[in-house]
C-alpha cells in the first residue's frame, strides 16, 4: 500500500512538473509597464513548438529561443539584445523586458487569450487617416527632429508609422477613441508607445511618445497631404577635397577588410554604416541580403557596424548572430564597440560632413568615387516610400554596374 500511495505522489508530482513547463497555445496579450502609469501593449501568438510570435499591424516576428527551467521562462530576441525573463503558469507570464549591455529593465506581464490589443468602449469622434506633417520635441532646438506620420483608419483601429529623415518607427498599431490616439510596437528589443490628442476639426495632433521607460518626447503634427521630408541623398556628403572613402576594419575572423583589397577593384561597392541593434538596420540588411542573391556581377556590398556593446567580443558575437539568423552573403566589419555614438562613428570616417543616421547607404562606382549617400532608410512598414527606395536604389545600382 505504502508503496502503491508513492508511486501515485511520483506518478503526479511529474505530472504537474510537465504540466507547468506547458504555456496555453493560442493568442497571447503583453503589456509593458513604462514610467508615468503608461502601459504598451501587444499582441502575440504561442506554438506547440514554444515559438512566439509577436504581430504589429502586417509584422510577423518568429521567437523560437524560448527556454523553460521549473517555473522560470527566458525570451531571447533571435538577433537584437532583447530578452524578457520571468516567471510563469500555463496562462500568465510575469517579469522583465531587459538590455543588459544598455542596463535597461521594464515590467511585462503576459496573458493567454484573445485579447484586444487597445482596449476601447466608445467610438472615435475623429479620422486621422491620412499625413501628417509632425515635429518630434518641438520646444528643444538640441532634440528637434521632423517627421512625416502616415495613417489608416477602420473604425476605430489605426495602423501606419512615422518617418524621419533617419529612418522609420516601423509597423505602429492602435486605435482611436473618441479623441484620443493610441499607437505600439514591440519587435522583441524595440518598445514604442504614441498617445495624442486630436485637436482643431481634426488638423492638429499633440501628444507624447515613449520609448521604453528610458526616453519620453512631446509631439506635434499637422494634416498635410503634401508634406515631404528633405531628401535623403542631399544630407550627408563628403567634405570639400574629398571624393573617396578610406576604411580598414576586422572581420568577425578578426580579418582587416579595406576598400583596396581586390575583392572591391573595379566593382561598384555598396558601403553600409549600420549597428546590429538598430530596427531599421535590420529592415536593410534583409533586403541587401535578399537583393545580394541576385545582383549584377560587379556589384559588391560591405557593412560597417557601429556597436554598444561593452566589449569587443560581444560586438562580435552580436555581428555573427545577426549575419546567421538573416543570412547575410557580404561582411559585416566591426568599426567600433563600447558606444554607438554617431560622434565617435564620424571619426571613424571623417571624410563625411557628419554620420547622421543608422543605416546610411554609400554608393561607390567602379573608379572608387563616391557617386552617392543616402541617409536612413524607409523599410516595409512605409508602403509607398519602401517601393520607391528599391526601385531607385536598384536602378542607381544597376546604372553603375553599367557605366
Amino acid at each position: 500500500m505504502k508503496y502503491f500511495l508513492f508511486v501515485l505522489v511520483s506518478v503526479v508530482l511529474v505530472s504537474c512538473a510537465k504540466e507547468s513547463k506547458q504555456l496555453e497555445p493560442g493568442h497571447w496579450r503583453a503589456v509593458l509597464e513604462l514610467n508615468d502609469e503608461k502601459e504598451l501593449p501587444f499582441l502575440l501568438e504561442y506554438e506547440e513548438d514554444s515559438t512566439f510570435i509577436i504581430t504589429n499591424a502586417e509584422e510577423r516576428i518568429e521567437v523560437d529561443d524560448v527556454t523553460f527551467n521549473g517555473d522560470s521562462i527566458i525570451i531571447s530576441h533571435p538577433i537584437f539584445e532583447g530578452v524578457i525573463k520571468g516567471t510563469f503558469t500555463k496562462d500568465k507570464i510575469k517579469g522583465s523586458f531587459l538590455k543588459p549591455s544598455l542596463d535597461r529593465e521594464v515590467p511585462i506581464v503576459m496573458t493567454s487569450g484573445r485579447q484586444a490589443r487597445f482596449k476601447v468602449s466608445a467610438a472615435p469622434n475623429t479620422i486621422v487617416a491620412g499625413t501628417w506633417e509632425t515635429v518630434f520635441s518641438p520646444n528643444n532646438q538640441n532634440e528637434r527632429y521632423v517627421a512625416k506620420g502616415v495613417f489608416e483608419q477602420k473604425g476605430n483601429m489605426v495602423t501606419g508609422t512615422f518617418l524621419t529623415t533617419t529612418g522609420d518607427y516601423r509597423y505602429l498599431e492602435g486605435v482611436i477613441e473618441n479623441d484620443s490616439l493610441k499607437l505600439s510596437t514591440f519587435d522583441g528589443a524595440h518598445a514604442f508607445l504614441f498617445e495624442a490628442k486630436v485637436t482643431e476639426n481634426d488638423s492638429v495632433l499633440n501628444g507624447l511618445f515613449y520609448s521604453g521607460n528610458h526616453w519620453k518626447e512631446s509631439f506635434t503634427a499637422k494634416r498635410n497631404e503634401k508634406y515631404e521630408l528633405p531628401k535623403a541623398d542631399s544630407l550627408t556628403f563628403l567634405k570639400k577635397g574629398y571624393d573617396s572613402l578610406a576604411f580598414s576594419f576586422p572581420n568577425v575572423k578578426g580579418d582587416t577588410i579595406s576598400l583596396k583589397d581586390e575583392k572591391f577593384q573595379n566593382k561598384v561597392v555598396i558601403v553600409q554604416l549600420m549597428g546590429t541593434w538598430c530596427p531599421n538596420c535590420l529592415d536593410e540588411t534583409k533586403y541587401f541580403s535578399n537583393y545580394y542573391k541576385n545582383k549584377p556581377e560587379n556589384v559588391e556590398f560591405v557593412s560597417l557596424a557601429f556597436e554598444y556593446a561593452p566589449s569587443k567580443e560581444k560586438a562580435v558575437q552580436a555581428i555573427s548572430k545577426l549575419q546567421k539568423a538573416v543570412g547575410v552573403p557580404y561582411p559585416i566589419l566591426l568599426a567600433q564597440y563600447g558606444s554607438s555614438s554617431k560622434q565617435q562613428a564620424n571619426e571613424k570616417l571623417p571624410m563625411l560632413n557628419h554620420v547622421l543616421s543608422y543605416p546610411t547607404t554609400i554608393f561607390i562606382d567602379k573608379t572608387g568615387t563616391v557617386r552617392k549617400i543616402h541617409t536612413g532608410f524607409s523599410g516595409p512598414a512605409t508602403g509607398e516610400k519602401y517601393e520607391e527606395f528599391k526601385k531607385e536604389f536598384e536602378g542607381f545600382t544597376e546604372m553603375l554596374a553599367n557605366e
